[in-house]
């Protein structure tokens, strides 16, 4: 059985937590983000630290308290930090540009892609080969990027495509005669 609700979350200086009934709010330098959490979790603060604990003994309560600790852990960290994911497009042709709250993608199709930018997500382009989402929510974060990663996922054989940077994409060997 997890014990990752065992482990309190320190709020570090500079962030108000709220808490009224299930809901959880937290504001920081980078934003504010409130979440809903399940009725089988009960949460208290102490001091500069928030417990989480199940409301009854049961597998779906212990489940729901360690997955709402996490989740208050990331609020946490995105108001404080922010979070960050790097994609780079391999390939010749391969750009990106920014132009407001648009992103504008040349990926060798036979059109260009443009994606509009979700409200609370930023999206840079440091080089015409590098896009950089950053956002306060992370789990926003990582789906914009999933998103552009989806445009041309990277493929087997030359690697093109969009990837994340830390991406390790497997090779096939090709064709042989």
């Amino acid at each position: 059985m997890s014990r990752v609700a065992n482990a309190p979350v320190a709020i570090p200086s500079g962030v108000d937590v709220t808490i009224a009934g299930q809901t959880v709010s937290v504001k920081g330098a980078k934003g504010t983000i409130a979440r809903e959490l399940n009725p089988l979790v009960e949460i208290r603060r102490e001091d500069s630290e928030l417990m989480f604990a199940a409301r009854e003994d049961s597998k779906p309560a212990v489940a729901q308290a360690g997955t709402a600790r996490a989740l208050v852990s990331n609020m946490v960290k995105g108001v404080s930090e922010g979070f960050q994911r790097r994609l780079t497009l391999v390939g010749v042709g391969c750009r990106a540009q920014t132009q407001g709250v648009t992103l504008n993608l040349t990926l060798g199709y036979s059109h260009p892609i443009e994606y509009g930018v979700p409200q609370g997500v930023t999206i840079e382009t440091p080089t015409q080969t590098e896009i950089v989402v950053s956002g306060v929510d992370k789990q926003q974060v990582g789906q914009v990027a999933a998103v552009i990663r989806g445009f041309r996922p990277p493929e087997p054989y030359k690697g093109k495509g969009v990837r994340y940077s830390d991406e390790q994409v497997l090779r096939k060997e090709a064709k042989k005669k």
